[in-house]
């Protein structure tokens, strides 16, 4: 299986690569999002450590089970080779009704197949107001139009 765009990325496939990701991580499959790695992927999300697409998908599962409404915006930051670095803010609620609002950055890098083998995640996160959201599309993948974090000042 290939995942297109396929390293060594330029700008505009790197660009691509990360709107899929993103586009991936909005529909809030975990069983989908999965198949972007490799079936030997190693992670880092905070302090967790995943090795595999099961595990990355056991791990997604939870997330999206406490993450409710769950929009992501990510961001190039740079690329070179068959790496990427990408920052990123995410909103949700959890199951009382408070909102979040993290912020992050990710190192990926990618197989020659274009499936992602490492993904090391640093994230902080703070509790929001309701009005003070900035995520306002319907659940599913950012629209075209809606700004992205360099318009928040994120």
């Amino acid at each position: 299986m290939s995942r297109p765009p396929l390293p060594p990325f330029d700008e505009q496939s790197a660009i691509a690569k990360v709107r899929l990701a993103e586009d991936g991580w909005n529909g809030r499959d975990p069983a989908k999002v999965a198949l972007a790695y490799t079936t030997d992927t190693r992670w880092r999300n905070r302090a967790e450590f995943q090795n595999g697409r099961a595990e990355v998908e056991a791990f997604l599962t939870r997330k999206w089970n406490r993450e409710l409404d769950y929009r992501l915006i990510k961001e190039l930051w740079a690329f070179t080779g068959n790496r990427i670095a990408v920052r990123y803010a995410y909103e949700y609620h959890d199951d009382s009704g408070h909102w979040f609002r993290a912020y992050g950055n990710e190192n990926w890098e990618f197989a020659e197949d274009g499936l992602m083998r490492y993904r090391h995640s640093s994230i902080n996160e703070l509790p929001i107001a309701e009005a003070d959201r900035k995520f306002h599309w319907p659940l599913g993948r950012r629209p075209d139009d809606h700004p992205g974090l360099s318009h928040f000042g994120f």
